[in-house]
């Protein structure tokens, strides 16, 4: 059996198109198999929690991090999904504002609010 043949690859293959909306294509190099097969395939896809919950968790992670550009990606497929809302997303940043600290709440809502504009400039569209 190949990697390509694992059920874990293809679990993990499902999961990510479920968390981002878009096939992730082939796999290849280990940080991706690993990415793949063990945090999607296995973490991600353990039911534990649901993806909206584990969404959550890591959008206040990387608001906490100050990871910005890896928020604005989850961010991006949880609106396009279906998963989060405008209202929503201006709660998470008033929540994690007594958590996060101020200044980093701030940015995140700079990001929030940028793409709540352009979410709304395409609907007209």
């Amino acid at each position: 059996m190949t990697a390509e043949d694992d059920p874990r690859r293809a679990r993990g293959k499902e999961m990510m198109k479920e968390v981002y909306g878009w096939d992730i294509g082939p796999v290849e190099g280990s940080f991706v198999e690993l990415t793949v097969d063990h945090l999607f395939g296995d973490i991600w896809a353990n039911g534990t929690l649901s993806v909206r919950e584990r969404r959550l968790l890591l959008i206040g992670l990387l608001v906490g991090s100050g990871l910005d550009d890896v928020v604005g990606l989850q961010l991006d497929c949880a609106t396009n999904i279906g998963e989060l809302d405008e209202s929503e997303l201006r709660e998470l940043v008033l929540f994690l504002a007594h958590y996060a600290g101020w200044p980093r709440a701030a940015k995140f809502n700079q990001i929030v609010e940028e793409l709540v504009a352009r979410r709304a400039k395409a609907a007209e569209a």
